[in-house]
């Protein structure tokens, strides 16, 4: 039997694994970094990336880009859309460490902040990007014979 992600943290206070899913990069890899989530202390801050569970049971790792009085606003880093009205009750866990070659790099790592206020800072400049490679991809396909 398998065992949620609560299950896990709760039972070794640690949540180690490999993450699904593109919308963390290119901070993170899929299936090739590891990423190390531990239970929140406290009400989270603006770049704190949240492991969360959607209404529907979707867990969701994404990097808060607002706090707000009764919730946050939340965005994956290769996102364009914001996700707003995530609470403190559907947060599980924090990310605080991911290993990428075999090296640990921790959230407050001066590399990943750097990162982080770089990617964050300039939000839409990164969206009008994100946009504009996505509509060329969707051109480029259509031209395909």
């Amino acid at each position: 039997m398998k065992s949620t992600f609560e299950q896990e943290l709760e039972k070794n206070g640690k949540l180690v694994y490999t993450n699904v899913g593109y919308s963390m990069m290119p901070l993170l890899r899929q299936k090739r970094d590891l990423i190390i989530i531990e239970k929140p202390n406290g009400r989270l801050k603006k770049y704190d990336v949240p492991l969360y569970k959607r209404p529907n049971g979707q867990y969701v790792l994404h990097r808060i880009l607002k706090v707000r009085e009764n919730d946050y606003v939340i965005c994956g880093d290769h996102c364009t859309r914001r996700e707003y009205g995530v609470t403190d009750e559907q947060i599980i866990g924090v990310l605080t460490a991911f290993v990428r070659n075999g090296k640990t790099y921790s959230v407050s790592h001066k590399g990943y902040r750097a990162y982080v206020h770089l990617w964050c800072d300039f939000f839409y400049i990164r969206v009008s990007v994100l946009r504009a490679k996505a509509a060329a991809r969707r051109l480029f396909k259509r031209r395909k014979p």
